[in-house]
């Protein structure tokens, strides 16, 4: 009801403001989102921090049937932050969040203080497929309003994938600014989880069972099984196809089912960014990375994976 509350106010002050210049109301929409987004960050018992397009849903999904399973509640409802607490208090409140409106609330586009003191699980994934599959929601499933909310480049058959995922405004840089952000936070926010995509398509289980236990609520060996076997890919397509989930805004909704490119789940390959450029786009798709993305999370060719951090209070 809070939700739907805050939603609601949201489009009424920006839409009683219709006069005003349109880049003033989606300023001021952020910072209405921001500050919704921050009244939970406050409430939450952890977090969840991603670039867009980085396994987010999958992950929200399985975690969803997780707590489902272990509760004994329906499958039908996905996650929202504190849906499921309010059907039982041993499940936590969990905030999944991209740091953007907070960060224009906060008005603080230079620091992570806000999460001090916060559990925050942070899903990673290769900078160039995220910017590959981002291209193919902006093209097939992002609304206008969103595009223009969150400043991406108008739709455009002008504009190609490989134009796309070089562009500062909403490719490959612009997702090294954020992880480059989240890895000068490291030496200062207490107890956070990096997840690799990667290693969670490798092992779903592994990572569930990771994230479980580094955030307090650990499950039975039978309970994360069925909590991956219901988020496979091969599952989630189909529930994407029959819109099965409610109340998720979008989330799981086909755009058109005879152009596969605009479903949700769209392949989830691992270096599938290669299949979209011929040898010279690779080379400078990649040198974005090597040149641009610090090597702590473990893409760039020199990176040494072991130095990703787990850190967490008992951490020495």
């Amino acid at each position: 009801m809070r939700e739907i509350q805050a939603v609601v106010s949201r489009h009424l002050i920006t839409g009683s403001l219709f006069f005003m210049p349109r880049a003033w109301r989606y300023k001021l929409e952020r910072r209405l989102r921001g500050k919704e987004e921050y009244r939970k960050l406050c409430a939450a018992d952890w977090v969840v921090i991603s670039w867009a397009k980085s396994g987010r849903t999958w992950f929200r999904v399985m975690l969803s049937r997780f707590y489902q399973v272990k509760h004994d509640l329906p499958r039908r409802h996905l996650l929202e932050f504190d849906n499921l607490h309010r059907r039982n208090s041993a499940i936590p409140r969990v905030l999944f969040s991209h740091n953007n409106y907070l960060r224009d609330y906060l008005e603080d586009s230079d620091t992570l203080n806000h999460f001090r003191g916060k559990k925050v699980v942070m899903l990673v994934r290769d900078p160039r497929d995220v910017a590959v599959s981002q291209f193919f929601q902006w093209k097939y499933r992002m609304r206008p309003h969103k595009i223009r909310l969150n400043q991406f480049p108008v739709p455009s058959d002008d504009l190609s994938t490989f134009g796309f995922v070089t562009k500062l405004c909403c490719g490959i840089p612009r997702i090294n600014k954020f992880y480059n952000g989240w890895a000068n936070a490291f030496a200062y926010l207490d107890d956070i989880l990096v997840v690799h995509y990667e290693d969670m398509r490798k092992d779903p289980a592994a990572t569930m069972r990771q994230v479980l236990e580094f955030v307090g609520t650990p499950g039975t060996d039978e309970e994360i099984a069925q909590a991956v076997e219901f988020a496979s890919m091969e599952n989630m397509k189909k529930r994407e196809e029959k819109s099965t989930f409610r109340s998720s805004n979008m989330r799981l909704k086909s755009g058109d089912r005879s152009n596969p490119e605009s479903f949700k789940t769209r392949r989830g390959k691992v270096g599938g960014y290669r299949d979209y450029f011929d040898d010279e786009q690779v080379a400078v798709v990649d040198r974005l990375v090597e040149e641009g993305l610090d090597p702590v999370f473990g893409y760039s060719a020199a990176a040494k994976t072991d130095t990703v951090p787990v850190m967490n209070d008992s951490a020495t």
